[in-house]
């Protein structure tokens, strides 16, 4: 894990176009509470906070206690942070893992595509990974759009995998590999 922490560290901030990948820190926690407190945005994935003191709690203990692979994604021309994109390497496996929330202010836009194509250059150019894979509550439409303008591709459903605010809830999983990844970019050419 050493030499990909080490990468990882030197890759915990990343530019785009229109945004900017970096470390959440507590400075985000009105913009990031803006998100967590809205039902439309966190409607798939966690209950939402009540309270400013739940989004520092959870940037504490969870964006800040680990923070390889955590990103904010913040807009360049605002410097406003819309949301987060999570990046976990799998060793055993040479693989990572995606996940994203993304302020629903801001859907539509492009920008969650824009942070992942970054993690994906990451992850196949940097760090040297063969696949990298992600899952979503089959109820969320936008994030299946996101995944597959990614160049994912669909590998099956798990059902009943998730608790989401009390419910047991069937996760689609998606992945693209290396190679997959590669010639992609060679069309875009």
């Amino acid at each position: 894990m050493g030499n990909t922490n080490f990468l990882m560290i030197k890759h915990s901030r990343m530019e785009g176009e229109r945004i900017i990948l970096r470390q959440v820190s507590l400075d985000d926690i009105d913009d990031m509470y803006e998100y967590t407190s809205d039902e439309g945005t966190t409607r798939y994935i966690y209950d939402q906070h009540t309270d400013v003191n739940q989004t520092k709690k959870m940037i504490a203990n969870y964006y800040m206690k680990s923070p390889i692979g955590m990103y904010a994604i913040v807009l360049k021309e605002s410097n406003k942070m819309i949301g987060t994109i999570e990046f976990r390497i799998h060793e055993w496996n040479n693989s990572g893992e995606l996940g994203f929330t993304l302020n629903r202010h801001f859907w539509g836009k492009g920008y969650m595509t824009e942070a992942g194509k970054l993690i994906l250059e990451l992850a196949f150019h940097t760090l040297g990974l063969d696949r990298v894979f992600a899952g979503h509550d089959v109820r969320n439409g936008a994030s299946e759009k996101v995944l597959s303008r990614l160049g994912m591709t669909y590998e099956g459903t798990h059902r009943r995998d998730q608790m989401v605010k009390g419910v047991l809830t069937d996760t689609a999983h998606y992945s693209i590999l290396k190679e997959e990844y590669l010639n992609s970019e060679k069309k875009e050419e």
